[in-house]
């Protein structure tokens, strides 16, 4: 790479990884972030002392980015900004942390991206790749900086990255050997503005595949469907409704994985998952591995033991015979129906935070009986309310915070009942991430 003078662009735990990447490779680097109150000092801690790394906050000069020959983005920035715009005009180059990544990085890529289930198939897929090979890193939106696994990386290695649509943006060369797109509903609309654009940046994810990778894909998902037919390389379709001819697919409780033979993997009381949407989600984390060519008995006893990810769906305990389940990961209305749809008991719903512009009836109308107290808090609590008694829905109570939404739940409950967050929006105004506000949760619940 012949860029001599980069500037990242956003201070977050992805900028300071490609400030670090960059600057042991012996660039000159900028870290940039325009929040003037943040800690230039403690930005410093984070920072190879070795490395060359300016940092400036707040404005960014036009001499400055005269100088520049690469911009790097965190993923957290939007694209669209008037000063990238600016750079972009100025023909600077415009890469992510994944681009970068990937150009330094080395080994294979499997990457996985969707609106939802890419952290329990990229913890399942990487789970199965650990069996099976020596040098193994789960990188991306997971939560480990793709960044920071670089310089551990060989030839014989493999990343298993979950790559988010706001990374995919700012891809150029980045090319898996196999990827998969899980799903397609809208989310992040007021950082892609259109359903076209968010729907494009997922479908990057297979731009630069050849004949020789594989793309796999949801077969009940009309938009994927038909992306399949565009794409040069081998395209693996997964189904839970119906069988399919090649791929893999749900039939009567037993997964099967069809080519030229048809191959029983296991049954879905064996796995740990609760959910179609998880049985999606193993369907293509194994479709991934076959395309990989690892052993059958590998992804076979991988997916029996995996217990699944923190913060989706995951219980926490049963008190005075209350189930409590932390689903904070799901942060849009499309992820938030897959969480009461998987549980099987009456469920009182926490949910509300920050508004993302979605729209919440839909996930109303899926409680289907099922959510007795829908307890609501956040920025978006009343536009909640609204959209429930407008689908008829009038159960409702509002809270001013989760520990309160937590208490309010534990006195209404009944024993065989299931207290449930899942809040359908964003976490941030409340809490950093959906990590914490899941963790603060838990927290409560124990207190009780």
């Amino acid at each position: 790479m012949n860029h001599q003078k980069v500037l990242v662009f956003g201070s977050g735990i992805s900028g300071i990884g490609s400030a670090n990447l960059l600057a042991r490779f012996g660039k000159e680097v900028i870290l940039y972030d325009g929040n003037t109150a943040l800690d230039s000092e403690k930005l410093k801690e984070q920072l190879d002392e070795n490395g060359d790394i300016e940092i400036i906050l707040g404005e960014l000069q036009d001499t400055v980015i005269k100088t520049l020959d690469l911009v790097v983005m965190s993923p957290g920035v939007p694209t669209d900004l008037p000063l990238v715009n600016q750079m972009r005009e100025s023909g600077i180059p415009i890469w992510g942390e994944v681009e970068l990544a990937y150009t330094y990085g080395k080994g294979d890529v499997l990457a996985i991206t969707g609106t939802n289930g890419k952290t329990t198939t990229t913890a399942l897929l990487g789970e199965i790749m650990k069996n099976y090979k020596e040098s193994v890193f789960v990188v991306g939106n997971i939560g480990n900086p793709y960044t920071t696994a670089v310089f551990d990386m060989t030839s014989e290695s493999v990343s298993v990255a979950e790559v988010s649509s706001f990374q995919l943006e700012t891809i150029h060369e980045f090319r898996p050997c196999v990827s998969a797109i899980l799903n397609i509903t809208p989310d992040h609309l007021n950082r892609h503005h259109t359903m076209e654009a968010y729907i494009a940046a997922k479908e990057d994810i297979a731009k630069n595949q050849t004949k020789e990778d594989t793309c796999v894909l949801n077969y009940e998902d009309e938009e994927l469907r038909l992306f399949g037919e565009k794409l040069d390389c081998s395209v693996l379709y997964f189904s839970s409704q119906r069988k399919l001819d090649k791929g893999i697919y749900l039939d009567g409780g037993n997964i099967i994985y069809k080519d030229d033979r048809e191959l029983q993997i296991c049954h879905v009381d064996e796995l740990q998952l609760l959910g179609t949407h998880n049985y999606e989600n193993v369907m293509a984390a194994v479709a991934m591995a076959m395309a990989y060519k690892v052993p059958i008995d590998i992804i076979r006893q991988t997916i029996k033991t995996f217990a699944g990810v923190a913060h989706r769906i995951e219980f926490v305990c049963e008190k005075g015979g209350v189930a409590y389940y932390n689903d904070s990961k799901g942060t849009n209305p499309d992820a938030a129906i897959k969480g009461i749809q998987a549980m099987n008991r009456k469920t009182l719903l926490i949910a509300g935070g920050y508004d993302k512009n979605s729209a919440y009836e839909e996930w109303i109308q899926a409680f289907e009986g099922k959510v007795k107290k829908l307890v609501l808090l956040g920025q978006t609590k009343e536009k909640i309310a609204e959209a429930a008694k407008k689908v008829g829905f009038h159960e409702i109570a509002m809270v001013e915070s989760l520990e309160e939404a937590v208490k309010l739940c534990a006195d209404l409950a009944e024993e065989g009942d299931a207290v449930l967050l899942s809040p359908a929006c964003a976490s941030w105004g409340m809490f950093k991430n959906y990590e914490e506000r899941g963790d603060k949760f838990k927290e409560f619940v124990n207190a009780l």
